[in-house]
């Protein structure tokens, strides 16, 4: 009768933590769907604004395959190749470096839209100057317009050539500028918009605004220019700041590891290092947010 008592115990416990591992599958996978669907809308904004014909799919490939590929040397390198073998000290390591390694694809991505952009915004004063100048010769605004796309200037040609292209098939203008306006997200373009519509709207002189708006747009980018100029310390401060105490914690991992076993090895220890990683991270976007001033 016991020993029928301990199959079933064992049985029951061995169903429930089948049961128990299934519901914990099923949940990293809807989770994991869930985050892969998200980051597959977020990319197509990104590869749409740069005209990159790639699924977004892929690019989550190639972030898998990265952090895949950088955590396996993580624990080949801090693992094996290291005096000391530590679960904790690996799996932090490991979590570091594999995770920023699998968001390097996304922080590019990034970096290409904000470079289209800012290249974008330069080219803008002189394409209100052109247009300007085109609309005193009797040009149309449809001509003026198509006069930035025949310029071949990128990135502005490519989305005035966009634009031009939804004129020819029928969209009134003010609806093809907001088109352009929500596609680029840029708020001197915006600026621009608006002030066509209104002005084809009450009658006004275009050339005069157009003419103001480049003058406004120079203005703002020359003061943005000296703001970057003068905020550029405490920007370089922030990825200093932010990166010194995980390279400072991989070299004392090497130069003192009986000193670092004492973290990797105790609960204590771990929490403390998750907790000024946290706190770094932290300290480095209230840095980044205090020296970004928007004009």
């Amino acid at each position: 009768m016991e020993i029928n008592n301990t199959i079933l115990a064992s049985a029951s416990a061995g169903l429930a933590a089948l049961f128990a591992t299934l519901v914990i599958i099923d949940f990293i996978t809807y989770t994991s769907n869930q985050y892969k669907e998200k980051f597959d809308e977020e990319i197509a904004v990104d590869l749409d604004d740069l005209f990159l014909q790639m699924p977004p799919s892929k690019i989550f490939d190639v972030s898998l395959a990265l952090g895949g590929i950088v955590s396996l040397l993580t624990i080949f390198i801090v693992g094996f190749a290291g005096e000391s073998w530590s679960w904790s000290k690996v799996g932090i390591f490991t979590f570091l470096l594999g995770g920023g390694a699998f968001i390097l694809p996304r922080i590019y991505l990034k970096y290409l839209r904000k470079k289209r952009l800012k290249e974008f915004n330069i080219q803008l004063e002189d394409a209100l100057t052109s247009m300007s100048s085109a609309l005193k010769a009797g040009f149309s605004i449809n001509q003026a317009i198509e006069v930035i796309v025949n310029e071949r200037k990128r990135p502005i040609s490519v989305e005035f050539r966009l634009l031009v292209q939804e004129l020819r098939l029928g969209i009134p203008l003010e609806d093809a500028l907001q088109n352009m306006v929500d596609r680029i997200q840029s708020e001197d373009f915006e600026l621009v918009a608006t002030a066509i519509a209104t002005a084809r709207e009450t009658g006004g002189e275009l050339t005069v605004t157009l003419e103001r708006l480049a003058s406004m747009i120079r203005e703002r980018m020359r003061i943005k220019g000296k703001l970057d100029a003068m905020t550029a310390q405490g920007k370089i401060q922030a990825y200093v700041i932010g990166g010194m105490p995980f390279l400072f914690m991989f070299v004392l991992t090497y130069v003192a590891p009986d000193m670092m076993s004492a973290f990797f090895n105790n609960l204590i220890g771990i929490i403390a290092i998750i907790a000024a990683g946290v706190w770094t991270i932290i300290g480095f976007f209230v840095i980044r947010k205090i020296t970004t001033i928007d004009i």
